[in-house]
């Protein structure tokens, strides 16, 4: 499916609206006090997110230097810095994870699972790590040990995202299987682990 970034953008406004909206009448619990409004609304802030998984940039700094700052100037009003985007990131989680959930795929009956690392550091730097520090965990995949997360995804035989779950990196990759099937009826096929 092909979508324009006009219809991409319009559909992330729309959403970002409903959610401020269930928000603003506590529908959803919310650490913020005060809703100051920003340089970027809701949706410019998820659209600009969206963009970047969707562009071929490796980081997100070079993404928002060569892409948001020179490709995509035109389209925003004002932009923060660098930095104080980075610094309003988290506040995208709750969003993305609720229109994630809005956006899961078909039930048909045959379903994939599979686990991979999010390694947050080196293995030599796992000591002086601190961003992650009480959160993440050393853990072990195929590919060897590693410090951080596993992302558990479950997906249909068309592709489309059912259930996404991430734990800490010792986790065993079957125990979040379990409650992320719930609702599923079929055959669910995974490999070994």
């Amino acid at each position: 499916m092909s979508i324009t970034n006009t219809a991409l953008f319009v559909c992330l406004d729309d959403f970002a609206k409903t959610y401020e909206d269930w928000e603003r009448h506590r529908l959803i619990p919310s650490g913020r006090q005060r809703l100051r409004s920003g340089k970027l609304t809701l949706g410019e802030s998820l659209f600009i997110m969206v963009l970047f998984h969707l562009s071929p940039f490796k980081d997100f700094k070079h993404y928002w230097i060569y892409g948001v700052e020179q490709k995509y100037r035109d389209c925003f009003g004002t932009l923060p810095s660098y930095g104080r985007f980075v610094s309003l990131m988290p506040r995208l989680m709750v969003p993305f994870c609720i229109l994630l959930h809005c956006f899961s795929g078909e039930k048909t009956g045959v379903y994939f699972a599979d686990s991979t690392k999010l390694a947050v550091c080196h293995n030599a730097r796992i000591n002086r790590n601190k961003v992650f520090k009480g959160l993440a965990k050393r853990g072990r995949s195929t590919m060897g040990w590693f410090f951080g997360f596993k992302l558990h995804l479950i997906i249909n035989n068309k592709g489309e995202i059912m259930a996404v779950k991430i734990t800490a990196g010792n986790v065993d990759d079957r125990k979040p299987f379990e409650a992320m099937i719930a609702g599923l009826e079929g055959k669910i096929f995974a490999d070994k682990g």
